[in-house]
């Protein structure tokens, strides 16, 4: 199962317990699946149409446990689940409890004055057009809607929490999305889905671990290698002299340090600086070198 999958499935087995957050939750359904038909006749059917059997079952469950309603179910081809509520009274008894005609976007602010209730909708809205990224491969969090209106609006929602999620239109939809790891760690708290936010939140850390040992490793072996070359120029120009013009022309400080380079090309500047006597410090040690390459150097250029 997909890590997107084993979150919908903590998610799907809770239920808010107040009615509010219950209510909250089912907008998110009908926000995304719902539609209100009104027959000829001026009565009202309240209608969900959906191929995720999960939402079925769970605005089932809702409507039965916020409104005491008992809908009808039928199943068409292809996999799509179709949720009725046939009856008149309880079909506006829905309506008003869901806010159903406050607006285009079937998402009333009235359901939405708590925090409990933004979870829940969150919880909802997650389960039904949402998608997370396995944490092994990448962070990337994001929700799939239907209008840049509703969208800007989750947006906002997602904000209350202090979180920062970004918009993009993609083909015919507007995506709610976030790539950062902690921010996604954090959604998945808001909206309860705390087993696989340790999944998540383990798989991050050890990943972090990984690179920063990485980094570390990688900058151990640049500063060998530049150590390393840096000791081969400095015995290559210490040579040159040698071959030349003798260590019998050098002051006795740098002959005496061109000798031990010689005799010692692996040491740091900081061992060959304590080989001397009197010691001295890595600064003084590569003073005395840097004026070796310049001898070194003038010497090539008169030749």
């Amino acid at each position: 199962m997909s890590f997107a999958g084993k979150v919908k499935e903590e998610l799907k087995e809770q239920t808010g317990k107040s009615r509010h957050c219950q209510l909250a939750e089912l907008a998110a359904y009908f926000a995304m699946c719902g539609q209100v038909i009104i027959e000829e006749k001026g009565n009202y059917i309240v209608k969900f149409l959906t191929e995720n059997l999960t939402v079925l079952k769970k605005s089932y469950i809702l409507i039965k446990k916020a409104l005491h309603i008992i809908p009808d179910v039928s199943i068409r081809g292809n996999h799509q689940y179709l949720l009725y509520i046939l009856d008149d009274e309880e079909a506006q008894a829905c309506i008003k409890a869901i806010h159903l005609l406050e607006g285009d976007l079937f998402v009333s602010d009235h359901l939405l004055e708590k925090s409990c209730c933004k979870r829940a909708f969150l919880r909802g809205l997650f389960i039904l057009c949402g998608s997370v990224t396995d944490p092994e491969r990448g962070y990337h969090l994001e929700l799939v809607l239907g209008s840049c209106e509703l969208a800007v609006k989750i947006q906002g929602l997602i904000s209350d929490f202090g979180l920062e999620a970004k918009i993009v239109e993609r083909k015919n939809n507007y995506v709610v999305y976030m790539k950062e790891g902690a921010a996604i760690v954090d959604f998945l708290n808001v909206v309860g889905a705390h087993i696989a936010l340790m999944e998540f939140e383990n798989i991050r850390i050890l990943k972090e671990m990984r690179n920063s040992i990485n980094r570390k490793v990688n900058c151990e072996t640049a500063n060998i290698k530049k150590t390393v070359s840096a000791a081969s120029r400095q015995v290559e120009d210490i040579r040159y002299i040698h071959d030349t013009i003798g260590f019998g022309t050098l002051t006795k400080n740098l002959a005496e340090i061109a000798q031990l380079r010689l005799e010692n090309p692996e040491v740091s500047l900081k061992e060959l600086g304590e080989m001397l006597d009197p010691p001295i410090g890595k600064s003084g040690v590569n003073h005395r070198l840097r004026k070796l390459s310049e001898i070194a150097e003038k010497r090539r250029r008169q030749s």
